[in-house]
């Protein structure tokens, strides 16, 4: 299978530059991955779509206010820290623009002094190993000068913060949104529980390797970038009850569809546990937990409409997003919804 079989066309001004206001009146666009069949709702409808002892599996990581604008302590010339991964300590792996300017050695002032960096590496990919200083807690210091790490596809400036996290982000580490989860409210997931229908999380920290394009010709020679999870025992044991009992297992996001097969893949069942993953799913791909998925609209030709077809079928997905260009869906981060039954 080709990467170009995963090219769509979409005109820019279907990219979405801002949130949808309330998160759940966005669209949402309804796939059966068995008869191929669309239909159009809103996202409030998704409660309509699942039944009594179904299971919803959200990730609760929170994102990172990672981007930091600063100056070269040497000569004040302004720089551009992009914080990729956290080492140990403070010590984080970071992308710096422009990087002539964070040789090994070279130091650094965020938001007037409150936060210091000294560069104790440069690596062969050009990312930088630093070591950052301040008074107080590094994260309420990040959490007063950062900025949110929006997609390069994203223009406008996002006023609310909180926009780029979902209401039940809770454990903090991602460079990017899990954001089919941005569409959910308190108050439908309130009514979705009333319904009979479990909520459980999972955790995997997204990093910045989610929009790195693919730059292969055969899907199956491309290496994925590797991302942090943990599966607590609570979930754990609702996925192994839910299956069980004949429940549907529905993961919102593909980050949490990823780490229930990693696990599966790995371990032959689902078990609570923590590591890394870099699994790649394409179709032709068995399943071995999923029933269900929530999920935004994807780039041409990325992983991650690689790995949606791998679940609703090549040819289901591709009409899908014909359909919904056609329909001028939102698309990408700030964008509508699909869900796959």
């Amino acid at each position: 299978m080709k990467t170009a079989d995963f090219y769509y066309d979409l005109p820019k001004e279907l990219i979405a530059q801002t949130p949808a206001e309330p998160r759940d009146s966005s669209r949402l666009l309804v796939l059966d991955r068995h008869t191929g069949a669309v239909s159009h709702k809103h996202f409030y409808d998704i409660i309509n779509y699942l039944r009594e002892g179904d299971l919803l599996i959200a990730n609760d990581s929170r994102v990172l206010p990672a981007r930091i604008y600063g100056v070269k302590d040497e000569t004040g010339a302004r720089v551009e820290f992009l914080l990729l991964k956290q080492i140990s300590g403070n010590r984080w792996e970071t992308l710096c623009k422009p990087g002539k300017k964070a040789r090994e050695g070279a130091r650094f002032s965020f938001g007037d002094g409150l936060l210091r960096a000294v560069v104790a590496e440069v690596r062969d990919d050009g990312n930088r190993v630093v070591d950052f200083e301040c008074d107080e807690n590094f994260f309420a210091t990040l959490d007063k000068i950062g900025q949110m790490p929006l997609p390069p596809y994203i223009t406008e400036e996002l006023k609310d913060k909180e926009r780029y996290q979902t209401v039940y982000s809770h454990e903090l580490g991602s460079a990017a949104a899990p954001t089919a989860g941005l569409h959910f409210t308190k108050e439908l997931m309130d009514s979705i529980r009333r319904k009979g229908v479990n909520i459980a999380y999972v955790t995997l920290h997204v990093g910045l390797g989610t929009f790195r394009p693919v730059k292969v010709d055969d899907v199956t020679k491309h290496k994925m970038h590797s991302e942090h999870y943990e599966i607590p025992e609570e979930t754990a044991a609702l996925i192994r009850q839910t299956k069980q009992n004949g429940g549907r297992v529905i993961a919102v996001g593909t980050t949490s569809y990823r780490t229930l097969e990693s696990v599966a893949t790995q371990f032959g069942e689902i078990k609570a546990c923590e590591g890394f993953t870099d699994i790649f799913i394409y179709p032709g791909y068995q399943f071995k937990v999923l029933d269900g998925l929530i999920t935004n609209f994807h780039l041409p030709e990325s992983t991650l409409i690689m790995l949606v077809s791998a679940f609703a079928g090549y040819d289901n997905v591709m009409n899908a997003y014909k359909i919904a260009v056609n329909e001028r869906y939102r698309f990408f981060s700030f964008g509508d919804a699909m869900c796959i039954l």
